[in-house]
């Protein structure tokens, strides 16, 4: 995790730099302050006190210059690593997705909050940890210099606000630190499953249970601040009052070891300033209790080896590809071969010959979806092989595989950006003419032409402020202007009424062009313009062949077609 911060280590160190300067001016601002009110209520000539009065102002200036100094680049630096570390946790997730057991809510407290974490770890935990301790030092050797006795209740105060009332912090806060820690974790799972799944909850009549889970763990979350606020209350007001003695006692062992009242101020005054150095030392551990098990998720995230990569990669050809599974079987949950048949593919022999338009039909759960992750390498196979173009997938370079096989899937994103760059992330140097072109094949152009700021319009995340039917052309026109080597689309028409849907499902399987076709749909209606229709159930293919001899013998795809005629 360091290791995004180390390229911008000189500027982490001015950062350091600054501030332990801003503290030492602060101190010598104050010294400086004491010596010269206390000696100038002894009426000297003026040409004793104009060394004083030049110091006060310049450490006056410089404290401020340099606590802005300090501020913007401990932030330059924050943030920069801010960008990369999220970038590096983002290409973790995606590495690892398939592999990871978290939800999409986990996935965003890492992203989110965890990250955040390595920003307060140097901003309120590493800087002030290092002007705190020179400060203390700077202030004990002053204090040495003025009253050398009242050096000593100078260094037992810091050592009691710096040391003592941080471990207090660390060791009573640490318990409601994990406990707010982790109920943020919770809600941020159960508020996404209501932002995300608030249509779904109404439909279920699980709208309620949900809002009173998230109800729940946000009570828990509250009890678990407000200790953590109770004890920084405690904390903070122990400070203040260790603050107070030490600047009395100092004073007193002063005004008994015979110093003079200028001395006596000076001592007093330092006191005060350099135990206020380290009082953030205590909000400081009570922080680090809180980001530690953050920072370690992210490092552990970071940590993790990446799924396996092939020494030696092969590269796919060029051009549209042939697909070819060879006794492919896929079992999610780790599941073997039982009786409750938890196979999402079993045994799956297959072939589709380059630049063929194929559709994939069957029954809900029949593994329609799992095959297309499997061409995408998306889901790994138990047993068999997936090749695209000849080579096996399993020695090819994921990201190239990635690449070639590309489309609309159930779990394709909107992202809160304008059409135009939502569409664009499928081919960043994609001109207007293939915009458009896209666009009027998914039936998304007279969307547009009806939006208020047309290509530029903003849509919300996940969609926001779109029609489900205008979210599914907005998708539809990604995947077609992205025209991949293999193109595979889940439910592409889905959300659109039976007419327009159809009409979309004819074009993309008759038009010329393009690489290899899989098409995943429950409408079969338009499938006669299909080179072969592909019928999987439970996992396994049990029919294929073009639609209108399919229709002519008995089996899966003629129940589905009378059931089809039924419903509609």
């Amino acid at each position: 995790m360091w290791s995004a911060v180390r390229p911008y280590t000189a500027r982490l160190l001015a950062a350091g730099l600054a501030g332990v300067a801003a503290e030492l001016c602060g101190l010598g601002l104050v010294a400086a302050a004491a010596w010269l009110i206390a000696r100038a209520a002894q009426q000297p000539g003026l040409a004793a006190l104009s060394l004083a009065i030049v110091a006060v102002r310049g450490f006056a200036v410089a404290k401020g210059s340099l606590r802005y100094a300090e501020r913007l680049a401990g932030h330059d630096v924050a943030l920069r690593a801010l960008a990369e570390l999220r970038g590096r946790v983002f290409d973790a997730l995606a590495a690892r997705r398939r592999d990871l057991a978290s939800r999409d809510g986990d996935a965003l407290t890492r992203m989110v909050s965890d990250v955040d974490a390595v920003q307060d770890l140097l901003l309120r935990c590493l800087l002030p940890a290092v002007a705190a301790v020179v400060c203390g030092v700077a202030g004990v050797v002053v204090c040495a210099v003025a009253a050398p006795g009242a050096a000593f209740v100078v260094a037992g105060g810091l050592l009691a606000a710096g040391v003592v009332v941080p471990w207090v912090a660390w060791a009573s806060g640490g318990r409601a630190a994990a406990r707010a820690a982790a109920e943020r974790e919770r809600l941020a799972v159960r508020a996404l499953d209501l932002l995300e799944g608030g249509a779904e909850l109404a439909v279920f009549g699980a709208s309620g249970r949900f809002a009173a889970a998230a109800r729940e763990s946000a009570a828990r979350l509250e009890d678990a601040e407000r200790v953590t606020t109770r004890v920084a209350g405690g904390v903070t007001a122990a400070g203040f009052l260790l603050q107070g003695l030490t600047a009395a006692g100092a004073a007193w062992v002063a005004v008994n070891a015979g110093a003079d009242e200028v001395a006596v101020a000076v001592v007093a005054l330092t006191a005060l300033v350099a135990v206020e150095a380290v009082l953030p030392l205590a909000s400081a551990a009570q922080r680090l209790r809180e980001v530690l098990p953050a920072s370690r998720r992210v490092a552990a995230l970071l940590a993790a080896p990446p799924p396996p990569r092939p020494e030696r990669p092969r590269p796919l050809p060029r051009g549209p590809l042939a697909v070819d599974f060879l006794g492919v079987r896929v079992a999610y949950d780790d599941a073997r071969d039982d009786a409750s048949g938890t196979y999402a593919l079993d045994g799956v022999d297959l072939t589709v010959e380059r630049g063929r338009r194929v559709a994939v039909v069957g029954a809900s759960g029949a593994g329609k979806s799992t095959l297309l992750a499997a061409i995408s390498g998306e889901v790994r196979p138990e047993s068999g092989t997936v090749r695209l173009g000849g080579q096996d997938v399993a020695f090819c370079d994921p990201g190239e595989v990635r690449s070639a096989v590309r489309g609309l899937t159930q779990d394709a994103h909107v992202f809160a950006t304008t059409v135009r760059g939502n569409l664009m992330l499928a081919r960043p140097d994609a001109t207007q003419a293939q915009l458009e072109a896209a666009a009027r094949r998914a039936r998304l152009l007279e969307v547009v032409d009806g939006l208020p700021g047309g290509w530029d319009t903003v849509v919300g995340e996940g969609g926001r402020g779109l029609s489900g039917g205008q979210r599914q052309r907005l998708l539809l026109a990604r995947a077609l202007l992205a025209d991949p080597p293999v193109l595979v689309l889940d439910e592409p028409a889905e959300a659109l009424d039976p007419a327009t849907a159809d009409e979309i499902t004819r074009e993309l399987l008759t038009l010329p062009g393009g690489g290899t076709l899989l098409l995943v749909t429950h409408r079969l209606a338009a499938l006669a313009a299909a080179d072969e229709v592909i019928v999987l159930d439970r996992g396994k293919v049990v029919q294929r062949g073009r639609h209108e001899n399919l229709l002519g013998r008995p089996g899966a795809y003629r129940d589905l077609w009378e059931s089809e005629l039924l419903t509609t």
